[in-house]
């Protein structure tokens, strides 16, 4: 072998060596092609990791690298990417539940006890609501009420009203009563035309006074004074004064609250459960729960085919005016006691669109589910469709996991998900 140098070449027979300083050169490009390497398969290795970062607090935030929340600075924390939710589900990760103190029971059937509690108002008894009308069209001259919440007594005046029609029906009493005075008997049976007249004063709202006095006196007053046909509290003023008022006008509305109704809205699934014919107890929280025994003595035939809601309706005494139209009351009745599945309250989420609850599928992930609810019991509501027992169901913080699936998707989310 015999080394000779050409062209910065050391050659040893066939072998060709390159030089030291192109082979410094080949090397460093070998260095850096090898430190590439392991970076691209690194990010491709991260590009198919199975988690995303996120925050606890803020798990809008989705990050595909560890960091700081944006918001609120928090560590991010790694979530599997299989937990990323279906189209009706939220799933939540063991920080979020611990924050968020989110709780489930597995519900199973029981019993549901002998009594139903109803949310209600006080209201007017119908039957003791008066509207005092015109019988005769003329202009409202005076009213002697000028407010609401006034009480009326039967025979206290009311109002005077100037009428033209009634005038003249006036007149014509008094000139039937002095030609059957003057005249006598004669062909034209004086006698008949003046109870005629008569009749004509007291279908227009004349009482049997202001006719007698009309016929001693013979004199033709340019108002005529109307009285109140019942007692009662002024609950509305329909004229003023001035106003000109057609026959058969409303005036004003009375109404006698010896008696009111409480009336409660009962929901269709409750009905079979309501006895009818037992006594009911009204308990009226503004006076210190006091109570007052009473009969369902309505029920609505008519069910609302939106909401599908029955009214039932209660008369009860009034003594002394203690109680008054608006009032919230309970209405406790019995109901025949029966097995059923039952939930707390809180459980419970309801709206316009009904009732839903939030049910674990899994442990993180929770599932809404539209219900139907019977009858109330304390904090227990009857459970008709929609869960079976053993179901797992969020009891405490379903509000929460309804917020922030609405926070994270919107409401349009929320209503496809109860449709």
């Amino acid at each position: 072998m015999r080394p000779c140098k050409r062209n910065n070449i050391i050659q040893f027979n066939e072998w060709k060596i390159v030089s030291i300083p192109c082979l410094f050169s080949i090397l460093v490009i070998q260095f850096l092609f090898s430190c590439k390497q392991p970076a691209t398969k690194s990010a491709q290795s991260f590009a198919k990791t199975d988690v995303y970062y996120t925050c606890s607090m803020h798990p809008q935030v989705k990050e595909d690298h560890p960091g700081k929340c944006p918001i609120c600075g928090m560590e991010l924390i790694a979530v599997p990417k299989t937990s990323m939710k279906a189209n009706n589900e939220m799933r939540l990760n063991a920080e979020q539940i611990r924050l968020g103190n989110i709780q489930v029971d597995t519900i199973r059937s029981g019993s549901i006890g002998d009594r139903m509690v109803l949310t209600g108002t006080l209201n007017f008894n119908g039957q003791k609501l008066s509207s005092v009308s015109t019988r005769v069209a003329g202009r409202i001259e005076k009213l002697y009420v000028k407010k609401t919440g006034d009480y009326i007594h039967k025979g206290e005046a009311l109002y005077d009203l100037y009428s033209e029609p009634l005038n003249n029906a006036k007149q014509e009493y008094i000139t039937a009563l002095q030609e059957q005075t003057s005249i006598g008997n004669s062909l034209i049976n004086y006698g008949a035309v003046v109870e005629g007249a008569k009749g004509k004063l007291i279908l227009w709202g004349m009482t049997g006074e202001q006719i007698a006095q009309l016929s001693t006196d013979k004199k033709l007053s340019a108002s005529t004074t109307f009285f109140s046909p019942d007692n009662g509290y002024v609950t509305a003023l329909n004229m003023q004064e001035g106003s000109y008022a057609m026959e058969g006008a409303p005036v004003l509305q009375l109404a006698d609250l010896s008696t009111l109704w409480a009336e409660a809205q009962v929901y269709t699934t409750q009905l079979s459960s309501l006895d009818q014919n037992s006594q009911v107890t009204v308990q009226i929280p503004d006076l210190g729960n006091k109570s007052i025994r009473g009969t369902i003595a309505f029920e609505n035939p008519e069910i609302d085919p939106d909401t599908r809601i029955n009214l039932v309706r209660i008369t009860i005494p009034n003594p002394n005016n203690q109680l008054h139209p608006g009032m919230p009351v309970y209405i406790i009745a019995r109901s025949r006691q029966h097995h059923s599945i039952t939930l707390p309250a809180d459980a419970i989420l309801t709206d316009s669109k009904g009732s839903t609850v939030w049910v674990q599928t899994k442990p993180g992930v929770y599932s809404v589910r539209m219900i139907e609810t019977g009858i109330t019991e304390g904090n227990s509501v009857e459970i008709i469709s929609g869960l079976e027992a053993g179901d797992i169901v969020v009891t405490n913080g379903a509000y929460l996991i309804n917020s922030e699936y609405i926070f994270e998707n919107g409401t349009g989310a929320m209503e496809g998900m109860k449709m």
